[in-house]
């Protein structure tokens, strides 16, 4: 069933989808495949499931507000087509690209960023509730952030909240791409948001050599990563279980805190609150790694970054300064025209700076790059 529903922000009403036939209703509502722009979000499940998923999907075009709920409609094709072949505008794009990547197995064509195009304008501060009030003097509510996006019935107040965080993204968009020509920066912007959706676009299958090796590893002995390794899988299998986010069955802290301790042969246990049956496969679990040969324990890995010498320090040091001064220059966050390690890369290697700074990028520091590569 579709239906509309009045909001308690903003004097529009919106459309809750559940259906198929009201979604190809929505879509040709605002024109199909003739459309030229639309605005999305999305919300998961990720604070309160094992593995997270598409839980609902915002969306704004021309005066239509939506709600559409993935979880109650089998068919979505309607709206992946849809997505295809017109602007889908985001804020914070990286999240939901990489939701609908996992969902739809595809990125939209054509993604445009909010957040990447007042960055580029010199915003300092550019999370939604920001260039909202900023732009439309509206303070967004923040209440539901948290919110269980897989329960149903959703709350008013979710609905509302979650309505919200599209209904002025087309307004925000044209208002920002003005801006971006009028100081021509759009080149940047699009350049920018290609190549952010090029790597959304990529599906990365998880290490399992690498997935456990959380921050604070390194500080392990071999025989302690062992432990944590075990330890890590341990907690994602009751996790699965019990359909939980891992960090809510045990920290990271305290995992590597096992780890440390089980190294040195001190006894660990966990806390009263686990049952019997985990407690049972986390002992069997630590005695697994106790029977395992060393040969078996996980290797150290050693990070290259490339031959370091005081001379290539002196060089890092010296094209950081020179980034840094040419983004004082344009009133843009300096990593904006590349990281610390692009440029960490580019001062070991300078051949590879056509493939690691984008065309605006190597355009602002033409000048810097050909000063520091002949004083080389």
């Amino acid at each position: 069933m579709s239906e509309a529903i009045d909001s308690e922000f903003g004097s529009k009403d919106f459309t809750y989808v559940d259906t198929e036939a009201g979604l190809v209703e929505l879509l040709e509502g605002v024109g199909g495949s003739s459309c030229e722009r639309c605005a999305i979000d999305t919300e998961a499940d990720s604070l309160h499931c094992y593995e997270e998923k598409l839980c609902l999907i915002q969306f704004a075009a021309a005066d239509c507000f939506a709600v559409i709920d993935p979880l109650a409609l089998e068919n979505l094709q309607p709206l992946v087509e849809f997505l295809d072949v017109t602007e889908v505008w985001l804020h914070g794009a990286d999240f939901d690209m990489r939701m609908l990547r996992r969902t739809f197995n595809r990125v939209p064509g054509i993604v445009y960023d909010t957040q990447t195009a007042a960055r580029l304008l010199g915003a300092r501060k550019f999370g939604l509730v920001n260039l909202v009030e900023e732009h439309f003097g509206v303070v967004l509510p923040k209440g539901s952030q948290k919110a269980d996006w897989g329960r149903r019935p959703l709350s008013q107040k979710m609905i509302d909240y979650a309505v919200n965080d599209v209904r002025y993204l087309l307004p925000m968009a044209k208002l920002l791409t003005e801006r971006l020509h009028d100081s021509g920066r759009w080149e940047w912007f699009t350049q920018s948001c290609s190549s952010a959706r090029a790597i959304a676009e990529m599906r990365r299958e998880k290490d399992k050599d690498m997935i456990w090796r959380i921050s604070g590893w390194g500080k392990l002995e071999r025989k302690g990563m062992a432990y944590l390794r075990a330890l890590w899988f341990w907690r994602d299998g009751e996790a699965a279980r019990r359909d939980r986010p891992p960090f809510k069955i045990i920290g990271n802290d305290r995992l590597l805190e096992y780890a440390g301790d089980l190294q040195f042969g001190k006894q660990v246990s966990l806390p009263e609150r686990f049952p019997d049956s985990p407690v049972r496969r986390f002992m069997a679990a630590i005695e697994g790694v106790s029977d395992l040969p060393e040969d078996q324990f996980p290797e150290r890995i050693k990070r290259s970054k490339g031959k370091r010498d005081s001379d290539a320090e002196h060089r890092f040091d010296r094209l950081k300064a020179l980034r840094d001064n040419v983004a004082e220059g344009l009133d843009i966050d300096a990593t904006l025209i590349g990281s610390r390690a692009t440029f960490e890369r580019i001062s070991a290697q300078p051949q590879q700076v056509d493939e690691l700074l984008l065309n605006w990028q190597k355009q602002q520091l033409q000048a810097v790059l050909t000063e520091f590569f002949d004083s080389k």
